[in-house]
């Protein structure tokens, strides 16, 4: 009799159930529904979502055997959730044990509350394979929450976590042999386009893609092309996404009259905003820390220069400059960095642009696969 190939999946987002299908935030579904490709069963432990309205971000689960184990929403920022999580504590244990039992394979979504305390659950099950998603900043050198250096220390530690692959984004010297580089991708080989040159000299389009809160700084955004406005550049900001900021964000454009050129679209459907990120020129992302940055890696795809804080592994995507514009978190500075690049003309940018498409279409769903599928050994 066939062996049932089952995948507990442990991850922070939120699910939804409607119509006998489970939803979840569309870029990771997307990415797990080719990691659920290789196993007969999956069971997701997650916390699930207090309504069930489907919105333009969310994406369906494409595996036909799944069970979902409901979790409660938890966070330690405050004693008092730390006593409620104290309480909730066994039944979510017991939860994630049962999981950890019925399955072949674990894989662990993280930084994340939930990952945190399945890695320590995992220690207890030696001979079970592995993998952990690490979305976060890897980057050794880089100041982080101790749950994120205390999840970054266990799971490489191959004493307390045997048979893990952890997958984390960048090259990093001096790493454990169980740690290694992988990178995440949103477009398939047949949306590749050829490289066509574009005008840098006027009606210039930014671009921003992501949730609108304070760690993508938004408001920088917003701001540095205000700037450039009142430079006399002729330019037009258009951000996807949503998130606690929309509000005030959309009062700031009001209050300072920018109306005319700087667009909130809120979540819009991907297949909308890729035809959006060809027109544009730039994408830009001043994040204060970055796993793997879908969003630049998105415009890169098709020759759009990204504009990014040197975080994480965004100086490697960028190649310290040859193929982006790497800016600091300060308005006059990161203003004055994109004036001095546009100053270098056409001819110096659709280089940079090029180089910049090059390097990210390497990075497709197909290859992102068959790097799940070497991963799995399958």
């Amino acid at each position: 009799m066939k062996q049932i190939r089952t995948i507990a999946i442990f991850t922070l987002v939120e699910h939804k159930n409607k119509d006998g299908k489970f939803y979840g935030y569309g870029p990771y579904v997307k990415e797990i529904n080719i990691w659920t490709r290789y196993f007969d069963k999956v069971i997701i432990v997650a916390p699930k979502s207090d309504d069930n309205v489907i919105e333009a971000i969310d994406l369906a689960y494409l595996h036909h055997n799944i069970e979902f184990k409901s979790i409660p929403h938890f966070n330690i920022k405050s004693i008092t959730n730390l006593f409620k999580l104290g309480i909730k504590l066994p039944a979510i244990a017991l939860k994630m044990i049962s999981a950890m039992r019925k399955s072949n394979h674990l894989h662990f979504r993280s930084p994340s509350n939930v990952a945190a305390i399945a890695s320590v659950l995992q220690i207890f099950f030696p001979s079970k394979k592995k993998t952990v998603k690490y979305a976060g900043n890897w980057d050794p050198k880089s100041r982080q929450p101790f749950g994120y250096r205390f999840q970054k220390w266990l799971f490489s530690n191959t004493s307390l976590s045997k048979n893990m692959k952890v997958l984390v984004y960048g090259e990093w010297q001096k790493q454990s042999h169980n740690v290694l580089p992988f990178f995440t991708a949103s477009f398939n080989e047949v949306d590749k386009i050829d490289f066509l040159n574009k005008d840098y000299s006027s009606a210039l389009k930014f671009i921003y893609l992501g949730a609108l809160v304070e760690g993508k700084q938004p408001l920088l955004v917003i701001q540095i092309v205000e700037q450039l406005l009142k430079n006399h550049l002729e330019v037009e900001l258009h951000m996807y996404g949503y998130g606690k900021l929309y509000q005030p964000l959309q009062d700031y454009i009001t209050s300072k009259k920018l109306t005319s050129a700087i667009f909130l679209h809120g979540n819009k459907p991907f297949n909308d905003i890729k035809e959006e990120i060809k027109k544009a020129h730039f994408t830009i992302l001043p994040s204060k820390s970055e796993g793997w940055p879908k969003a630049l890696a998105e415009g890169m795809f098709f020759g759009v220069i990204p504009v990014a804080t040197a975080v994480s592994c965004i100086p490697w995507m960028l190649d310290n400059g040859k193929r982006g514009i790497l800016i600091a978190s300060e308005l006059n500075s990161a203003v004055a960095k994109i004036e001095e690049e546009l100053k270098r003309g056409n001819s110096h940018l659709n280089s940079v642009a090029f180089k910049a498409q090059n390097w990210a279409q390497q990075f497709t769903l197909d290859s992102f696969e068959e790097g799940v599928r070497q991963v799995l050994e399958v």
